[in-house]
């Protein structure tokens, strides 16, 4: 059976390679047609839809009245979006930072941090009108968001190889059919694999799940990365991060209401901290390396090794 699993494993890893090729081969292929910019694409299409995963995980906690699970999830998924996803793409090949989202994008994610922790303290439960009071602040972002692209359309790259419309969402459709399932093949039998180890359910919610369920952001972003569509890359990871805070959690606390303990505020703050960290290091710099990179990682390695120690 173990077998089986390790097999199922690395098959799940074959499809979210592939699926991700075509997935940005296809957004980004959109994104010129349209004259709109690549980062655009990344902050909307792509993080919506390399976020399905942790929708997937969340949202059906929800349903079930069982959603505890929802925050480790999307805590869990944030801080390895921004210290792993962002890192390990500086490590590759080192970047510029996109204007629009330090001064647009990331302050929206600091704020969906904020967002979150306050409705924690403030009670024992995100409450419903705390998710429905979430929701109505993706809907506002997303709107600005889109009326911005439409005003300053432009190319979004002379190096994007452009294909025709149809096929363009057959490989966006097919890639991202590849990697949710790739996903759910990763996280199902890492989980498996990771309770036969004996490794406690708080640790394997905070760590395995969450970066399963974050590897088609990974994936996504370092092939974005390769391919030299760094704006891709980061609008991916910011405008995840943003969209698991306020649509995941928004429509998983609408359904039904958070459990709120000291593991999750100590982990929210972790993460809010990182955020804003990133941020000024992103401001100052201007510019993303392979030292940052390593620096990121490191601090995610440490994190995990934290979780370990008290999971």
């Amino acid at each position: 059976m173990i077998v089986l699993n390790i097999l199922l494993l690395l098959l799940g890893f074959v499809l979210l390679i592939k699926g991700a090729d075509f997935f940005v081969d296809g957004s980004s292929s959109i994104a010129k047609l349209l004259k709109v910019p690549s980062v655009v694409i990344g902050l909307t299409i792509v993080a919506m839809g390399t976020s399905a995963p942790e929708a997937a995980v969340s949202i059906t906690a929800g349903i079930s009245g069982s959603n505890e699970i929802a925050i480790s999830n999307v805590v869990g998924s944030n801080i390895f979006n921004m210290l792993v996803v962002v890192g390990a793409c500086a490590i590759i090949k080192s970047f510029d930072l996109d204007r629009n989202i330090l001064k647009r994008d990331f302050p929206v994610n600091i704020v969906a941090n904020v967002v979150l922790l306050v409705a924690m303290l403030l009670g024992s439960a995100i409450s419903r009108f705390d998710g429905i009071m979430m929701l109505l602040l993706m809907i506002a972002y997303i709107t600005w968001l889109v009326v911005n692209a439409l005003k300053n359309r432009e190319e979004s790259g002379d190096n994007i190889k452009t294909i025709s419309p149809i096929l363009s969402v057959v490989y966006i459709i097919g890639g991202l059919a590849a990697v949710i399932f790739g996903g759910d093949l990763v996280v199902d039998n890492a989980t498996v694999l990771a309770q036969a180890m004996g490794w406690s359910e708080t640790f394997i919610g905070l760590t395995i799940i969450a970066i399963g369920t974050s590897l088609p952001e990974l994936v996504t972003s370092i092939v974005a990365s390769k391919k030299g569509e760094n704006g891709l890359a980061l609008g991916n990871v910011v405008g995840s991060n943003i969209f698991n805070l306020l649509f995941i959690l928004g429509l998983s606390s609408s359904i039904s209401e958070i459990a709120v303990d000291l593991s999750a505020i100590i982990n929210t703050v972790f993460l809010l901290i990182m955020t804003v960290l990133m941020y000024v290091l992103c401001v100052v710099r201007k510019k993303l390396g392979r030292v940052e990179g390593i620096i990121m990682v490191s601090l995610y390695a440490a994190y995990t090794g934290y979780l370990l120690y008290v999971g």
